[in-house]
């Protein structure tokens, strides 16, 4: 029967996590098993190689010295009086008990190396299986840490955006990223290759320019403006520049009407002609400054169709795209955009050293937002941290085979020296436990046997 690929099934368990579909915990998947110990502390976990070999020498002196324990109570139990009428059983218990512990030494022992470096079969269990351990611990690994349905199962019960967030509105770690991003940010302007920056800069001014129809911008923007009142106080702005000017310039008006009038006309004709100019054009200002005259309105009415006709018309959307392109292509707007990255590269050489303080305060404030932000709204984060699972997922669950592969050749290349050592740090103190039990267990069978052999005549 052919085999079926298993990239649909990892698929279907991924899009699990965008339905209702009930996801098994880890729990579940288990069973039976006893439940969960509480998560130990990440600093319980981690510990240095010093850390590790000397509490595996402890403990390995702990286990040597309950062995010389038991002989010496042996030895003592040999020597003691007839008349400690108990003395035979703690013997038999000090006996047994070295028996044990030689046992279970010898068994943690061949493990790891030949014990007394003597060739006993089956012994050095882990140099002789070197090649064997590599493969076996990526397959491991893989079927039981990657597999689809505990993958998922997993990352649905981490928060990483509720731990992402609280770690943030930690005040501490939020000034941390602001310092660190503070003193970066010298070194990456020194790292920045300005010439490709500049044309970059260019480059994307010219896009973003280019993608944004310019009639219709404009519309919008003539909008904005003409409804918040700017057209009526460009227009009174306008009243009262001409104002000024026919006030300025009264005697000009009365030379130009004069020069242009017949010689045979008095000059004092040419003057009253003159005058009711002037004060025709001065009335009919003011009266242009009345909310409802007729002018104002045939004013707005010009402007609401341009208005309309930047948004809607074809032949002026056309014009402002040709206006865009002639802007576009002319040298100037192409050196303006390339001196913006020395701009802002001047500016925050220059304000970086005096406004550092003020930077990393805004920078820390910015970073407990963030945090506050992903944290208040419950809806909001479950979408972020789906995101982040099927991100984690689509990355990790098509490559299990190679991460496995990947374990496996890690461990092929160490040398059996290393390979041992660092199995030991990793399970030797555990081990050592077994040796003690190994002396206490065997001491309390050996009683056992002891007193029953005692019991029945033995």
């Amino acid at each position: 029967m052919a085999r079926t690929s298993p990239t649909p099934i990892i698929r279907r368990l991924i899009l699990k996590i965008d339905t209702d579909e009930r996801i098994p915990t880890m729990t579940e998947l288990a069973r039976p098993a006893a439940a969960e110990a509480a998560p130990r502390v990440y600093s319980d976990l981690i510990k240095t190689q010093a850390e590790q070999r000397a509490e595996l020498r402890r403990m390995r002196t702990i286990a040597t010295m309950l062995l010389v324990l038991m002989a010496a109570i042996y030895l003592l139990m040999r020597r003691a009086p007839p008349s400690w009428a108990w003395a035979p059983y703690l013997g038999a218990f000090a006996e047994a008990g070295m028996v044990g512990a030689c046992a279970d030494w010898f068994a943690v022992v061949a493990l790891f190396r030949r014990p007394l470096g003597l060739p006993i079969p089956h012994t050095a269990v882990v140099p002789e299986n070197k090649r064997r351990i590599g493969p076996a611990l990526g397959r491991f690994i893989t079927n039981n840490f990657l597999s689809p349905r505990v993958a998922i199962a997993r990352l649905s019960s981490v928060d990483a955006v509720g731990l992402a967030a609280r770690w943030l509105e930690n005040e501490r770690n939020a000034r941390a990223i602001a310092a660190g991003a503070g003193r970066i940010i010298p070194y990456a302007l020194d790292l920045v290759p300005k010439a490709a920056i500049e044309e970059w800069v260019a480059f994307a001014a010219r896009r973003g320019i280019e993608a944004v129809p310019a009639a219709p911008l404009a519309s919008r923007g003539l909008a904005i403006l003409w409804a918040q009142g700017a057209g009526q106080t460009l227009l009174d702005q306008g009243l009262d520049f001409v104002e000024a000017a026919l006030e300025r310039n009264k005697a000009t008006i009365v030379r130009h009407v004069s020069q242009k009038s017949s010689r045979w006309i008095p000059k004092w004709v040419d003057d009253m002609i003159a005058a009711k100019v002037i004060s025709g054009l001065a009335g009919t200002l003011k009266e242009m400054r009345d909310p409802d005259h007729p002018w104002r309105d045939e004013a707005n009415g010009l402007i609401e169709k341009w208005i309309h006709d930047l948004a809607h018309d074809p032949e002026m959307r056309a014009r402002g795209e040709a206006l865009k392109q002639e802007i576009l292509a002319n040298p100037v707007f192409a050196e303006q955009a390339r001196g913006l990255w020395e701009q802002l590269e001047a500016a925050l050489r220059d304000d970086l050293p005096r406004r550092a303080e003020a930077i990393v305060a805004w920078l820390a404030a910015s970073a407990g937002a963030l945090g506050r932000w992903l944290e208040e709204d419950p809806a909001r984060r479950a979408t972020i941290n789906r995101r982040l699972r099927l991100l984690a997922l689509r990355a990790i669950l098509p490559r299990r085979a190679e991460i496995g592969a990947y374990i496996a050749a890690v461990v092929d290349h160490w040398d059996t020296a290393t390979l041992v050592n660092r199995l030991e740090l990793q399970v030797g103190k555990d081990l050592q436990y077994i040796r003690i039990n190994g002396t206490l267990v065997g001491g309390l069978v050996g009683l056992l046997i002891f007193t029953l052999s005692r019991a029945f005549g033995g």
